[in-house]
């Protein structure tokens, strides 16, 4: 198991032995959905309830530790916070994959062609992985 002790107190989270794990798993998975998260913390905290999970991690987004990732006609998944990337999603097995892209010339034209200022961005590839196909 990864220390992120320190981490979670750089983003004023307390290091509770399930956010520990929580983070754990983000590590080891990547990406992970809420339902996956729950089934492995039962295995480490027979007693922990899914509205803990919701609890810790609403708070882990809200301090930044913990990103959601929206992805089109499935379930969000969740990673540990990082460098701004997007994704690539297989539309066969599910798998995500972070994938880092220069976005600056797409963000300055939409910026440019609708007069919006763009805050943020969440671009998300699908297609079939590797093993898929």
């Amino acid at each position: 198991m990864n220390n992120y002790t320190d981490q979670l107190r750089l983003h004023n989270l307390k290091a509770t032995p399930q956010r520990l794990a929580i983070a754990d798993a983000l590590h080891i998975h990547g990406h992970i959905t809420i339902d996956s998260l729950y089934g492995m913390m039962l295995q480490k905290f027979s007693s922990i309830s899914l509205a803990t999970i919701y609890k810790n991690m609403n708070l882990m987004i809200e301090n930044s530790f913990v990103q959601e990732v929206k992805l089109p006609d499935t379930k969000s998944v969740y990673e540990l916070s990082k460098a701004s990337h997007s994704h690539l999603l297989c539309k066969e097995c599910g798998e995500v994959e972070d994938v880092t892209i220069d976005l600056t010339s797409a963000i300055k034209e939409a910026s440019t062609a609708s007069s919006f200022k763009i805050e943020s961005t969440a671009l998300t590839f699908v297609g079939v992985c590797k093993k898929c196909s």
